[in-house]
């Protein structure tokens, strides 16, 4: 299970990590693996449709066992069968990178990380740098697999 901890541990590095790359402001939300969420901190000067954003990558990831990444290959090759997810999902899909699974020690899903503000690849690499922050593992590819 997810602890408000490690939420606020994971928001703190990956805050962190954006700052040594001295990139634009970011958005970022954790969710538990239920979808809810659990801590989220927008930095001055980010969008106001970041937070929004940043949900939606790590809800879809949860929600479609997919992170944000390959969600956004699958949109490409299959644009009608995306476009169907996103209607059912009442448009909280947001396929660009910068949602990343959060791993316990067993490897199981506990949550995600929606990271929105700079381009896909640097809010990827500030979720990671979060998740591993806090001492856990990751997954940006298939939930629970790497």
């Amino acid at each position: 299970m997810l602890k408000r901890i490690q939420a606020n541990s994971i928001i703190e590095g990956a805050l962190t990590e954006a700052r040594k790359r001295q990139i634009a402001p970011l958005a970022v939300s954790v969710l538990d693996a239920g979808g809810a969420l659990v801590a989220f901190q927008r930095e001055d000067g980010a969008g106001l449709l970041r937070q929004d954003i940043a949900v939606a990558k790590a809800w879809g990831s949860l929600g479609l066992g997919i992170a944000s990444r390959q969600q956004a290959e699958f949109a490409q090759a299959q644009p009608g069968v995306f476009a169907t997810l996103v209607s059912v999902a009442g448009g909280r899909l947001a396929p660009l990178p910068g949602g990343v699974f959060i791993l316990d020690e067993n490897k199981k899903v506990i949550g995600a990380v929606g990271i929105s503000g700079d381009v896909g690849d640097q809010d990827e690499a500030c979720a990671i740098a979060g998740i591993e922050a806090a001492g856990l593992s990751y997954s940006a590819g298939f939930a629970g697999r790497g």
